[in-house]
């Protein structure tokens, strides 16, 4: 995995997104250790680009407007100040696994639903896809 991978060159085209909602990973997939033999000057390149590139400083421009956070949990979180203040404190790609899989939903009744499904996680301080 890279997380800066966005800015590596690839120019051997084997980086994989990670899906519509990665904004600078970027991940290689090997099926055989055969795969990594063969690619493995190429490995050794990507890695010494992405060390370069960390040491350099480089920043990945992400988005500049967040997700914004879905009116039913807004209005859980105007019932409950525990619940706010526990989300509050989660880490930014925790809150937004709670955005994405809420607002994803097509109803608002499903919405409603998927946001109180959500309170035991947030006020455990974990993440959507987190046990």
């Amino acid at each position: 995995m890279f997380f800066k991978g966005e800015l590596l060159k690839d120019s051997k085209g084997i980086l994989i997104d990670n899906g519509p909602n990665s904004q600078s990973a970027k991940r290689l997939e090997f099926r055989s250790s055969k795969d990594v033999t063969k690619l493995s000057a190429t490995i050794k390149s990507y890695l010494k680009e992405a060390i370069a590139l960390e040491e350099s400083g480089a920043k990945v421009d992400f988005k500049k407007q967040p997700e914004a956070i879905p009116e039913e949990l807004t209005k859980l979180f105007k019932k409950n100040a525990k619940l706010k203040k526990a989300y509050a404190a989660l880490t930014p790609g925790r809150q937004r696994s709670f955005i994405l899989h809420i607002s994803s939903a097509k109803q608002s009744a499903t919405r409603e639903s998927r946001a109180e499904k959500c309170i035991p996680k947030i006020l455990a301080g974990k993440g959507f896809n987190e046990r």
